[in-house]
């Protein structure tokens, strides 16, 4: 390969409203983003005028964006976008389809969402003077029910999302193993499931195994938690990387992921480390993350870079306009009471929350150079989204007034 190419990228654009025209330090983004050929960001919102239904459950609270904000992506300069992530189905099917629909208006290719996981699961293209790259995404935060579905020879597939699930594995000694057995008894949490297992319905535990509810517990010498990703969301994946091989002169994973190692935010579970550098081993040439609201590592493996979270890019979540009644009912509030009361009683009057803590207000945004399959340079602007200003003018992004922010890496 003697293909050389550029590339940017962008965390979560968590848009809620229009781009002022231009604010302090658009200029200088916005000519970060364009030195790339291959210029991504991740859309964390449905975009819709509200003419469809909220799901039942959500990513946090309803994310819905003017169709217009993708006008503003233009105009810092972005050309390739997923929307796979926790709020991709924040307002069922009609949402997916909406954004679809202006996604393809706005000719914006995309990757990561579709009408049945074929489309979901299949590589984007976009074809730059310097050569053609291939974006794959992937969330592994989201609910089951947004798993987009395969279709059947009779049955058509379901809209969703490309879903990395994985499996979770507990460690137990044997003294811990004896005290979860004993509230199980207790409780008769899975009493149910083991009259089904006794009836053959269900296969038998191995010895070392105790089930608790959903949970899966191994009795050991050791205690912990190991994560791993599921085989077949991996080969899915593995499948669209060597499909995407022929058509692209490189390829790009984006995975969206809050899952943490315990309860550090800034460390990622196993299984995306895990599944970052298996796509490397596959043929991919670069992965980049986002989803828990901070900046996680920067790796080279192999010579591609690994970028586990680049933050939000743009972070306006308490900027919504409208919320289904049980959101509000979620809180204690009556469905007719104001966003106002609504931000006010979730955050604690205000007290907790993404708003609260600068981190979230701190990302990067990469520009890194492909040559021959390896990353020749790498250049990182640092980025502040105005934490503590009022939420009119908080959550663009502008350049940080040092470089304290990278040093996180």
């Amino acid at each position: 390969m003697t293909t050389k190419m550029s590339f940017t990228a962008a965390g979560d654009m968590l848009v809620q409203r229009r781009l002022p025209g231009s604010y302090p330090g658009f200029e200088e983004v916005a000519a970060q983003i364009q030195k790339g050929d291959f210029r991504f960001f991740n859309l964390e919102a449905t975009l819709h005028d509200y003419e469809t239904y909220g799901s039942q459950y959500n990513g946090g609270s309803y994310l819905c964006a003017p169709p217009e904000v993708l006008d503003d992506a233009r105009r810092f300069g972005f050309n390739i976008t997923s929307f796979a992530n926790n709020h991709t189905l924040d307002f069922s099917y009609g949402g997916v389809e909406k954004t679809l629909h202006h996604l393809r208006k706005a000719d914006f290719p995309n990757a990561g969402v579709g009408m049945n996981l074929e489309q979901a699961s299949a590589p984007a293209y976009l074809d730059c003077e310097s050569g053609r790259a291939a974006l794959i995404a992937v969330t592994s935060s989201f609910n089951p029910a947004a798993m987009a579905g395969a279709a059947s020879h009779s049955i058509m597939g379901r809209p969703g999302v490309n879903g990395l699930r994985h499996n979770r594995t507990f460690y137990l000694d044997q003294e811990s193993a004896e005290s979860i057995k004993k509230i199980a008894a207790l409780t008769n949490i899975y009493a149910q499931r083991e009259v089904t297992r006794a009836e053959g319905y269900l296969p038998p535990l191995p010895d070392n195994v105790i089930e608790f509810d959903t949970l899966h517990f191994e009795v050991g010498e050791s205690i912990g938690r190991k994560t791993s990703v599921h085989p077949g969301d991996m080969a899915r994946v593995e499948r669209a990387i060597y499909d995407a091989s022929l058509q692209a002169d490189y390829i790009v994973i984006s995975f969206h992921g809050h899952e943490m190692k315990a309860d550090i935010k800034r460390e990622g579970a196993e299984f995306l480390e895990e599944f970052a550098r298996r796509c490397i081993d596959c043929g991919a040439h670069a992965v980049v993350g986002h989803g828990p609201h901070v900046i996680r590592a920067l790796e080279i493996y192999k010579g591609c870079p690994i970028f586990y979270s680049l933050g939000d890019f743009v972070l306006q979540n308490e900027n919504t306009r409208r919320q289904p009644a049980e959101y509000f009912e979620q809180y204690g509030l009556p469905s007719d009471a104001t966003m106002h009361d609504l931000f006010k009683a979730r955050g604690a009057g205000f007290t907790r929350g993404l708003q609260t803590k600068r981190e979230a207000f701190e990302t990067f945004v990469p520009q890194w150079v492909m040559e021959d399959g390896k990353v020749k340079s790498i250049d990182l602007l640092a980025l502040e989204l105005g934490f503590g200003l009022p939420r009119s003018r908080s959550g663009w992004p502008a350049p940080a007034k040092d470089s304290s922010i990278l040093e996180q890496l």
